[in-house]
């Protein structure tokens, strides 16, 4: 590779330790490498054979269904915009199996800065947890970054609440890199060490989300991953028993007493107690609200802050069933349209729906959500007609369970990092399956 290669290939493969540092950085590397790689191929090359690539293909139609119902979007100015752009995050794929991820050795490299990134990410989160006081909460990380919200972790992302989505979503594909070194005496044990890791801390960082669909995707490779069946269940069972432990010995779990519990938006109150500063032989108390149980949520989903904010995106595809409200209208109809924000009742309206099929067919209509569930079948069906071994193959596909389980709270991917973050994993899964191995 030239020097200029290098270079992009560099900051490319290193977009997972960008995403820790913010949507900032990781975007600017993402445009410009695109931008790169079409002045390379297309202007100085003359190189056009990636357009005939049939993933392309449905990525461009997929594209241009979202350009053509911003025509009849209530904002047509900020729908164009955010569509238009939106190309930077589906092209992602391309440019990197036709330039960045076209080998094996680039891939085991940035297989290999994921699995550190995951371990530095769990191993910081871990260490705010254990820094734990009853009447402020978790502590400080190693960088100094604190939670505003009580009960939840940073990690090393400032004042984002992302460190069991980050380590979910990228900790499969992190497992590759002890999948690709040579057997060893103490292999398997690393295996379900790592694999262990990734599920205390998803617990452990309060995102119910990203816990659920890891421990999900676990199940779905213990169910196909014949050769490493052993390994995947003595990890879902030492998970489980960390898990049990930590809830029996962190005072997160055992220094308070619950006043009140209900469905709404913090509405679990308990009482801490713990000992006063100004008099160590005292009990002080202290009055914290905290996320609803997950079971009420459910019970009651209709009308807590999802129910509503997913009845408001469904309401807007019900009126508008071929197009939607526009990409990116969601916030500014249920705003401005009385009929749609008078059905949140208890909450103020949504940046966006919080699920991504739901926001594709508020924000989208039909067409655009056809257009992405093709998009999406198309992936699945690259991934199971590569030609890698079946370990590669269903870790990929246990990985795109946890990003598209669609019975879940998601961000928005027409956002910088959930996009960037989204789209790259997309990359590397496909990739992995059409590269031989």
């Amino acid at each position: 590779m030239i020097l200029t290669d290098k270079l992009f290939f560099m900051l490319f493969s290193l977009i997972p330790l960008f995403l820790i540092t913010g949507p900032a950085l990781p975007d600017l590397v993402i445009t410009f490498s695109i931008i790169y790689f079409l002045a390379i191929f297309i202007i100085i090359k003359k190189d056009y054979f990636f357009l005939k690539d049939n993933f392309f293909l449905i990525t461009i139609f997929f594209w241009i269904s979202i350009l053509f119902i911003s025509t009849f979007a209530y904002d047509k100015i900020r729908s164009f915009q955010d569509s238009i752009i939106f190309i930077r995050f589906l092209l992602i794929p391309i440019v990197a199996y036709y330039f960045f991820f076209n080998s094996i050795n680039k891939l085991q490299t940035v297989i290999g800065v994921i699995f550190f990134c995951v371990i530095f990410v769990s191993i910081d989160t871990l260490f705010q947890f254990l820094n734990y006081e009853s009447e402020t909460g978790f502590g400080k990380d190693i960088f100094g970054f604190k939670s505003e919200w009580y009960g939840r972790l940073t990690g090393p992302f400032g004042d984002e609440l992302v460190p069991g989505a980050y380590i979910s979503k990228f900790g499969l594909l992190g497992y590759l890199y002890l999948y690709f070194q040579k057997e060893y005496k103490l292999k398997k044990i690393f295996e379900i060490l790592y694999l262990s890791l990734i599920s205390l801390v998803c617990f452990s960082s309060g995102e119910k989300m990203a816990f659920a669909t890891y421990f999900m995707a676990l199940f779905f490779l213990l169910f196909f991953l014949n050769k490493k069946k052993l390994i995947i269940l003595m990890s879902i069972i030492f998970s489980l028993f960390v898990i049990l432990i930590s809830t029996k010995l962190h005072p997160f779990y055992n220094d308070y007493e619950i006043i009140s519990s209900n469905h709404y938006h913090q509405g679990l109150v308990v009482e801490k107690k713990f000992k006063c500063e100004e008099n160590k032989n005292k009990i002080c108390k202290k009055i914290i609200k905290l996320q609803p149980k997950f079971v009420e949520v459910i019970t009651n989903f209709s009308t807590s802050a999802y129910g509503e904010i997913y009845n408001v995106g469904i309401n807007m595809f019900k009126d508008y069933p071929l197009t939607g409200i526009g990409i990116s209208n969601y916030q500014k109809a249920c705003r401005n349209i009385n009929k749609y924000n008078q059905l949140m009742v208890n909450y103020n309206c949504a940046s966006h729906p919080h699920n991504t099929y739901v926001q594709w067919l508020a924000e989208g209509g039909l067409i655009s959500f056809i257009a992405f569930i093709i998009f999406l079948f198309t992936i699945v069906y690259f991934i199971m007609k590569g030609n890698n071994s079946n370990t590669i193959k269903y870790i990929t596909l246990a990985t795109l369970l946890i990003m598209f389980w669609p019975f879940m709270s998601t961000g928005s991917l027409i956002k910088n990092w959930n996009g960037v973050l989204t789209f790259y994993i997309i990359s590397l899964c496909l990739s992995l399956n059409r590269i031989k191995i």
